[in-house]
């Protein structure tokens, strides 16, 4: 338990400066972030284990690429465009052809989609910070009320499970706690620090809410399928980045696609 409250206040030292800062030194900590989720993602293949290290490092510049996507235009962009994800499917693919036996079709998708999945979630991080830190502390305040509620609730009150076979230790209760507490306290949130109260943005949170329950189970998943605790070490306590972000990647995933239509 000590490991766990000592790992957690130093990421908050190092996480709540770049934060609150914003600009390059932001861009910077989601980059290292980006790359050490990439690394646990890769460490995770079985099948693709022979994956030629040029095509890694192809990886590794089209994840960079789709990260720093206009991110100098701020808050007036949104997305990553076009040419950059043209460029990681012409990169990771037609070399294929070239490598044969040693880089197959099955291992540029799932280098692809490892690449895709990373730099365009981190891009968004990037355009969230840079519309308003308001916003970053709203959407950011969903999961980490959720998934706290959900788990205090979960362990005191906690009798059905809610998928035992991805995570034996969620429950239904746990979870209906934690979707109210992500509602409602996100729904406090945004009113007092980004914009007045409205019932459009109560459907959002809530929604938001659900989804990022939803991405934790994603990629509780990944790791029953590969057989391991947590993606990575780096935080004593508290496993991988990806452990971490979990939820919040498919919060802000889902709040970009409501913000399209709602």
């Amino acid at each position: 338990m000590k490991t766990r409250v000592l790992s957690a206040i130093i990421a908050s030292i190092i996480a709540i400066p770049l934060i609150y800062v914003g600009g390059y030194p932001f861009y910077l900590g989601v980059g290292i972030l980006a790359m050490l989720g990439y690394k646990e993602l890769m460490d995770l293949r079985k099948s693709h284990k022979k994956l030629p290290k040029l095509m890694i490092f192809f990886g590794v510049v089209c994840l960079a690429l789709l990260i720093l996507d206009n991110f100098v235009e701020r808050a007036t962009y949104f997305g990553v465009s076009y040419e950059r994800i043209i460029l990681s499917l012409i990169f990771l693919t037609l070399p294929t052809v070239y490598y044969q036996d040693k880089y197959s079709t099955k291992d540029a998708f799932y280098l692809l989609g490892i690449t895709l999945f990373l730099g365009i979630t981190f891009n968004l991080f990037i355009i969230a910070r840079n519309r308003s830190l308001m916003l970053f502390i709203y959407l950011l305040s969903i999961p980490i009320l959720t998934d706290t509620f959900a788990y205090i609730f979960g362990k005191a009150f906690g009798k059905n499970k809610l998928c035992p076979k991805i995570s034996p230790n969620k429950t239904w209760e746990g979870s209906f706690a934690g979707f109210f507490a992500g509602t409602i306290g996100g729904v406090i949130i945004y009113s007092l620090l980004v914009k007045p109260f409205s019932f459009k943005i109560v459907l959002v949170t809530a929604i938001l809410s659900v989804v990022g329950q939803i991405g934790d189970l994603f990629m509780s998943k990944i790791k029953r399928e590969n057989a391991i605790k947590d993606f990575s070490n780096i935080m004593p306590g508290h496993g991988g980045i990806l452990d971490r972000l979990d939820s919040f990647i498919f919060v802000i995933l889902t709040y970009f696609l409501l913000m399209l239509y709602l």
